[in-house]
């Protein structure tokens, strides 16, 4: 089992980034995948979430205030991969951001594995 994060890097404010995180070993669908992120000094906080895996075709999405309007969440199932585009970034976006693996929730707790993270940093 394997989550692999990438797409971060070093933008401007107001610019945007996709991050990427592909799943191996298992399969997506069945699960949800959430993406969390921690800024130099702050706890890991939760951005984003998508859940397909309750078998009635529904998909639900959880964002973080902070990023609501800003961020999308989107998966392929053919990639097994799910996307976080993030436009109109703003400094205090800057973090590591990780994905994850686990059932529906914003609590870290709830999250079986774990990609190594991608480094978004913003400039003012």
């Amino acid at each position: 089992v394997q989550l692999q994060a990438s797409g971060g890097g070093l933008v401007q404010a107001g610019e945007s980034l996709r991050l990427s995180c592909a799943a191996s070993g298992f399969n997506l669908d069945y699960y949800a995948v959430a993406w969390f992120r921690q800024a130099p000094g702050k706890e890991r906080e939760a951005v984003s979430c998508i859940d397909t895996s309750d078998g009635d075709a529904n998909t639900y999405y959880y964002y973080a205030d902070s990023v609501k309007g800003r961020f999308t969440l989107s998966r392929d199932n053919a990639k097994n991969s799910v996307y976080l585009q993030m436009n109109s970034l703003k400094p205090e976006d800057t973090a590591i951001y990780y994905c994850a693996q686990g059932r529906y929730s914003d609590s870290e707790s709830l999250y079986d594995f774990w990609g190594e993270g991608t480094l978004v940093t913003v400039s003012s």
